[in-house]
Protein backbone atom coordinates (compact mmCIF):
# COMPACT_ATOMS: atom_id res chain seq x y z
CA UNK A 1 0.00 0.00 0.00
CA UNK A 2 1.24 3.80 -0.90
CA UNK A 3 2.41 5.65 1.95
CA UNK A 4 2.41 9.37 1.61
CA UNK A 5 3.87 11.84 4.65
CA UNK A 6 5.06 14.70 4.44
CA UNK A 7 6.11 17.48 8.24
CA UNK A 8 6.19 21.31 8.18
CA UNK A 9 7.28 23.36 10.77
CA UNK A 10 4.99 26.27 11.20
CA UNK A 11 5.59 29.05 12.91
CA UNK A 12 2.49 29.29 15.38
CA UNK A 13 1.42 28.16 18.27
CA UNK A 14 -0.47 24.73 18.81
CA UNK A 15 -3.69 26.27 19.55
CA UNK A 16 -4.01 28.80 16.31
CA UNK A 17 -2.80 25.52 13.75
CA UNK A 18 -5.13 22.99 15.39
CA UNK A 19 -8.67 25.57 15.07
CA UNK A 20 -6.83 26.62 11.31
CA UNK A 21 -6.71 22.66 10.58
CA UNK A 22 -9.82 21.48 12.35
CA UNK A 23 -12.47 23.78 10.19
CA UNK A 24 -12.98 21.76 6.95
CA UNK A 25 -13.84 25.11 5.58
CA UNK A 26 -10.33 25.96 5.79
CA UNK A 27 -9.46 23.14 3.10
CA UNK A 28 -10.31 25.70 0.15
CA UNK A 29 -7.80 27.89 1.27
CA UNK A 30 -5.44 25.13 1.26
CA UNK A 31 -6.07 23.47 -2.32
CA UNK A 32 -4.92 24.09 -5.68
CA UNK A 33 -7.65 26.29 -7.34
CA UNK A 34 -7.18 24.10 -10.88
CA UNK A 35 -8.62 21.28 -8.53
CA UNK A 36 -12.48 22.48 -8.34
CA UNK A 37 -12.56 21.87 -4.95
CA UNK A 38 -15.80 22.79 -3.61
CA UNK A 39 -17.09 21.78 0.18
CA UNK A 40 -20.40 20.86 -0.40
CA UNK A 41 -21.14 20.40 3.74
CA UNK A 42 -20.62 21.87 5.94
CA UNK A 43 -21.67 24.98 4.91
CA UNK A 44 -20.23 27.73 7.49
CA UNK A 45 -17.03 27.03 9.63
CA UNK A 46 -17.19 24.40 12.52
CA UNK A 47 -14.98 22.52 14.22
CA UNK A 48 -14.08 19.13 13.43
CA UNK A 49 -15.42 16.02 15.71
CA UNK A 50 -15.50 11.77 15.49
CA UNK A 51 -17.95 10.98 12.92
CA UNK A 52 -18.37 14.24 11.01
CA UNK A 53 -19.13 13.43 7.39
CA UNK A 54 -17.78 16.34 5.32
CA UNK A 55 -18.60 16.32 1.64
CA UNK A 56 -16.82 18.06 -1.25
CA UNK A 57 -16.82 18.18 -5.31
CA UNK A 58 -13.09 18.07 -6.64
CA UNK A 59 -11.22 17.02 -9.61
CA UNK A 60 -8.18 15.56 -8.87
CA UNK A 61 -7.07 13.94 -12.05
CA UNK A 62 -7.86 15.21 -15.67
CA UNK A 63 -9.96 17.79 -14.95
CA UNK A 64 -13.19 15.31 -13.90
CA UNK A 65 -15.67 16.10 -11.20
CA UNK A 66 -16.20 13.60 -8.53
CA UNK A 67 -18.15 13.50 -5.28
CA UNK A 68 -15.38 12.80 -2.59
CA UNK A 69 -17.20 12.10 1.04
CA UNK A 70 -14.93 11.96 4.13
CA UNK A 71 -15.60 11.07 8.09
CA UNK A 72 -13.70 12.33 10.34
CA UNK A 73 -12.77 8.79 12.35
CA UNK A 74 -10.72 9.65 14.98
CA UNK A 75 -9.80 13.45 17.05
CA UNK A 76 -7.23 13.33 19.63
CA UNK A 77 -7.55 16.86 20.54
CA UNK A 78 -4.29 19.43 19.66
CA UNK A 79 -2.65 15.83 18.62
CA UNK A 80 -4.33 14.10 15.99
CA UNK A 81 -7.38 13.92 13.64
CA UNK A 82 -7.79 11.19 11.52
CA UNK A 83 -10.33 11.45 7.56
CA UNK A 84 -10.49 8.09 6.11
CA UNK A 85 -12.83 8.15 2.35
CA UNK A 86 -16.56 7.17 2.28
CA UNK A 87 -16.91 7.51 -1.59
CA UNK A 88 -14.44 9.20 -3.43
CA UNK A 89 -11.33 8.37 -6.19
CA UNK A 90 -9.61 6.10 -3.60
CA UNK A 91 -10.06 2.06 -3.13
CA UNK A 92 -8.55 3.59 0.76
CA UNK A 93 -7.83 6.69 1.78
CA UNK A 94 -6.55 7.20 5.48
CA UNK A 95 -4.90 10.80 6.52
CA UNK A 96 -3.34 11.21 9.91
CA UNK A 97 -3.12 14.68 10.41
CA UNK A 98 -0.75 14.86 13.34
CA UNK A 99 0.36 17.82 15.68
CA UNK A 100 3.25 18.15 18.27
CA UNK A 101 3.52 21.48 20.26
CA UNK A 102 7.06 22.46 20.15
CA UNK A 103 6.38 25.96 22.11
CA UNK A 104 5.79 29.39 19.47
CA UNK A 105 6.10 26.82 16.66
CA UNK A 106 3.92 23.35 15.71
CA UNK A 107 5.15 20.44 13.71
CA UNK A 108 3.12 18.95 11.63
CA UNK A 109 3.37 15.63 10.09
CA UNK A 110 0.55 14.10 7.18
CA UNK A 111 0.93 10.37 6.77
CA UNK A 112 -1.68 9.08 3.62
CA UNK A 113 -2.38 5.59 3.37
CA UNK A 114 -4.24 5.42 0.27
CA UNK A 115 -4.89 2.53 -2.60
CA UNK A 116 -5.34 3.12 -6.27
CA UNK A 117 -8.89 1.43 -7.44
CA UNK A 118 -8.71 -1.70 -9.73
CA UNK A 119 -5.54 -2.95 -7.74
CA UNK A 120 -2.68 -3.51 -9.55
CA UNK A 121 -3.94 -2.03 -12.84
CA UNK A 122 -4.91 0.97 -10.98
CA UNK A 123 -1.75 1.09 -9.93
CA UNK A 124 0.20 0.74 -13.38
CA UNK A 125 -2.46 2.85 -15.04
CA UNK A 126 -2.45 5.76 -12.56
CA UNK A 127 0.08 5.78 -9.55
CA UNK A 128 2.78 7.69 -10.54
CA UNK A 129 0.66 10.08 -11.77
CA UNK A 130 -1.39 10.38 -8.55
CA UNK A 131 1.77 10.46 -6.43
CA UNK A 132 2.86 13.42 -8.49
CA UNK A 133 -0.46 14.88 -7.64
CA UNK A 134 -0.21 14.66 -4.14
CA UNK A 135 3.47 15.88 -4.27
CA UNK A 136 2.18 18.92 -5.89
CA UNK A 137 -1.12 19.17 -3.76
CA UNK A 138 0.78 19.07 -0.60
CA UNK A 139 3.82 21.30 -1.69
CA UNK A 140 1.14 24.02 -2.40
CA UNK A 141 -0.92 23.71 0.73
CA UNK A 142 2.74 23.59 2.45
CA UNK A 143 3.70 27.21 0.76
CA UNK A 144 -0.37 28.97 1.59
CA UNK A 145 0.71 27.68 5.31
CA UNK A 146 3.59 29.30 5.37
CA UNK A 147 2.31 32.73 3.35
CA UNK A 148 -0.61 32.16 6.60
CA UNK A 149 1.55 31.60 9.73
CA UNK A 150 4.97 32.04 8.90
CA UNK A 151 5.28 36.05 8.07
Amino acid sequence: MPVFEVNQVVKANLEIVWSFFTDPTNLSVITPADMGFVIKFPLKPTTIYPGMIIKYKVSPLLSIPVEWVTEIAHVDDRHIFVDTQLKGPFKLWHHQHIFKDMGEVTEMTDIVNYEMPFGRLGDLLAGRMVRKRLDRIFKYRQDVVERIFNK
